[in-house]
């Protein structure tokens, strides 16, 4: 405890990040009920207290951002590659994240918390603000959210009545489009309805079947509810419901340099959501209630070789439902502000994930192992395709009370916090296999003659559960002079531990082994559960403002002190499976720089840049040591750049106007050992406009370089695959806004 405080009292320098642009004014004037609404948002007074980039409905627009992975660069050390699947979701803030399971962030969509990482990648319409809390915001938000916070808020009917219809159309035949309607029935009822289509034919092709790699086809539909009884009480319900799918997956060899492998790949989801969100205004007290029902129905089907051999492929089909309730209060009396809250949630998820044996697998993977150790004996299996299934019931819930005080007190601020919080996690696997064999035996001559038929039939079943209880405090407190302010903040984090499903199959596969007289490699207890992961997190950092408003600057600097950290590794040898582990103890410590300059009312500059070391301080497995390295697959460093020029002109009515972006990220490591990475890369984009009050035409290109670069590497069987970044693209959108009467 006592190296924590000094490390608090000696960590000097400034903190938060970029990008404060109010959200852009939606034209409708009736703004009345705006505050009572967004009461529910318990980020809103932290923010003052943390590294914050809040990006508005203008960066929105010129940017084309739908989902977090269009954030990815924007907010300093924030990184989200787009490889893989939807499902993949993969985020690294500050070094930390992994790439399943657990995030590292969480995530609200209008007040409704996303409780499941693997439904982070979607796209939503019409969104008008977006604001990323990075740093541990464990106190309000519980588990998994080491990394930050991020909160994304859709247009409200108190805010603009009307129809807002959008449609781009680019390269490879990508194509999004949206409409929404916004009404107000009368001054207590307000609706929303907001649906969008996306596709996109992919940019890479396997080699195999000349077909299309990374297509993508998805819609969703939002509804949006609002009421207002009483100028004292505000409901709203948001519900949402959306499907896709995706080809998959573009992992190129790194042996040939080609996607080519023979097997069926794609990625089906189907979600569902409901968010209701209920505030009571007192004279000094608010009670928020935000209760959620959501359901996840996926199948992700592989051709886990990836290889034109015929070695295994994986369905893995879940169904989750999982609901939770938040219920809060907020209240202020003189230069005293509190916020006390409850919050419980449970989940419940089927899963059936069989792997399918293939004549390839069965001959390199089991019999040529076998055959090797015995060549007077060897085997030879009944049929040249076989089933290992596996079957799952995860079950999770937990519990917590949480409260923080701010204290006001002229020029400081001091706030206090503690958050309990206990989970319990279960797991009922069952997994089965029926097959056999036959030994053969070698005569003096060299023939092979049947010697014995051994039958495989395991049918093996169990169930984990563990208990995890967390005391989660934090303090801050700043200064404010008249052009800035100063703050700083201890705090402890968590994620949840949890269980590798992923490796049942290689499991099972190693029992198959054993009865052939082959030592069993994987003890379940051991490979199947992960320790949750925990951290005490530092930081000290300065929001300016100079110029009267017109410039922006604003630092951080963070010190992560991580023990028991969750890293997603593949295991050595000819597997398959993906194995969430705990490193002993790892250190994080970075800087974060951000400005938004508007040089004049039509021309905007902005910029942020990120830069982390992240490193293990204990952490050594059979592979070897690796204390000292860099933590595999979150960049090293971050930038954006962006200029935004409205033309002080028209053309046919409209403003042009034109917009000049950079964003970058590296080195990037791709293993533990650090023996392979991604250097620094940028990209280039760029866009050009017609913009009208009630229309808009919008020309855009991205990455107009053609930049070379990996967003994945991983080994598999002992081949090393990599996934490319996407190569140059360029497209055109269309905006109108019709406004209610």
């Amino acid at each position: 405890m006592k190296v924590r405080i000094i490390l608090f009292v000696i960590m000097s320098a400034a903190a938060v990040t970029m990008d404060a642009e109010p959200a852009d004014s939606l034209r409708d004037g009736h703004r009345e009920l705006k505050e009572l609404e967004v009461v529910g948002v318990k980020q809103m007074p932290v923010a003052e207290l943390a590294a914050t980039t809040r990006i508005g409905a203008g960066m929105v627009r010129r940017y084309g951002i739908t989902g977090l992975k269009d954030v990815s660069e924007m907010a300093p050390n924030f990184y989200m590659p787009d490889y893989g699947s939807r499902m993949t979701s993969s985020i690294y803030v500050r070094g930390l994240g992994a790439r399943m399971d657990q995030p590292i962030i969480g995530l609200t969509v209008d007040n409704v918390p996303i409780l499941n990482k693997d439904a982070y990648d979607f796209d939503v319409a019409d969104i008008e603000s977006i604001e990323v809390l990075r740093g541990a915001q464990s106190l309000l938000n519980g588990r998994n959210t080491m990394g930050g916070q991020v909160n994304i808020r859709t247009i409200s009917p108190w805010n603009f009545t009307g129809w807002r219809v959008m449609a781009a159309y680019g390269r490879n035949n990508e194509f999004r489009a949206s409409a929404g309607w916004y009404h107000r029935f009368s001054p207590q009822w307000g609706s929303a309805v907001t649906a969008l289509y996306n596709m996109n034919d992919g940019y890479f092709k396997n080699e195999y079947n000349n077909g299309k790699v990374g297509t993508d086809r998805g819609g969703s539909v939002r509804w949006k509810l609002a009421w207002r009884p009483r100028s004292w009480a505000s409901v709203t319900n948001v519900a949402a419901i959306s499907h896709g799918r995706q080809s998959g997956y573009p992992y190129e060899s790194l042996s040939t340099g080609k996607i080519a492998y023979n097997d069926t790949c794609f990625y089906r989801r189907t979600t569902f959501s409901d968010g209701l969100t209920v505030a009571w205004v007192g004279k000094r007290v608010v009670v928020t209630s935000v209760t959620t029902a959501q359901y996840i129905d996926d199948n992700m089907t592989l051709d886990q070789d990836f290889l034109t051999d015929d070695y295994f492929a994986l369905t893995q089909r879940r169904k989750e439902w999982s609901f939770s309730e938040d219920l809060f209060t907020r209240g202020s009396r003189g230069g005293y502000d509190w916020l006390g809250g409850i919050f419980a949630f449970s989940k419940s998820s089927d899963m059936d994930a069989p792997v399918t044996f293939f004549d390839t697998g069965i001959t390199r993977l089991i019999e040529n192992h076998r055959n090797d150790m015995n060549p007077d004996y060897p085997i030879r299996w009944d049929e040249r395709s076989f089933v290992l299934g596996s079957d799952f019931k995860q079950k999770s819930r937990g519990f917590a009370l949480y409260h923080e005080s701010t204290y006001n007190l002229q020029r400081w601020t001091f706030q206090f916090g503690l958050r309990w919080d206990s989970e319990w996690v279960g797991l009922d696997h069952h997994s089965q296999c029926n097959t056999g064999y036959e030994t053969l035996q070698r005569g003096d001559d060299g023939n092979l003659t049947p010697y014995r038929h051994t039958p495989l039939k395991i049918n093996d079943s169990g169930s984990l559960h563990d208990n995890y209880m967390e005391l989660l405090p934090r303090i801050a407190v700043a200064y404010r002079l008249p052009d800035m302010k100063l703050y700083a903040t201890v705090s402890k984090a968590y994620k949840a531990g949890g269980y590798n499903t992923q490796m049942f199959s290689d499991v099972l596969q190693q029992r198959i082994m054993q009865y052939m007289g082959m030592s069993m490699t994987y003890d379940l207890g051991e490979i199947v559960s992960y320790k949750p992961e925990k951290s005490w997190n530092y930081e000290i950092g300065v929001k300016s403002s100079w110029l009267n408003g017109r410039l922006m600057a604003d630092a951080a600097l963070f010190f992560i002190d991580c023990s028991d950290q969750q890293l997603t590794m593949f295991p050595p040898g000819m597997t398959t499976g993906r194995i969430m582990t705990n490193a002993g103890r790892t250190h994080s410590k970075g800087v974060e720089l951000s400005a938004t300059w508007h040089a004049t009312d039509d021309i905007i500059f902005r910029t942020s840049y990120g830069y982390t070391n992240a490193r293990f301080r204990k952490f050594a497995d059979t592979s070897g040591d690796y204390k000292g390295k860099r933590l595999p697959y979150a960049p090293a460093q971050t930038f954006f750049a962006g200029l935004n020029w409205t033309m002080p002109f028209e053309i046919a009515g409209a403003r042009p106007s034109v917009n000049v972006n950079i964003r970058g990220a590296g080195n990037i490591y791709w293993n533990e050992a650090n023996t392979v990475r991604q250097l620094f890369y940028a990209l280039l984009g760029a866009s050009a406009a017609l913009e009208k009050d009630n229309w808009s035409v919008r020309l855009w290109g991205e990455n107009l370089t053609s930049t070379r670069y990996d967003t994945f590497y991983f080994v598999s069987i002992g081949n090393a695959f990599v996934q490319r970044g996407l190569p140059w693209r360029v497209g055109a959108s269309l905006r109108f806004v019709f406004d209610g009467m």
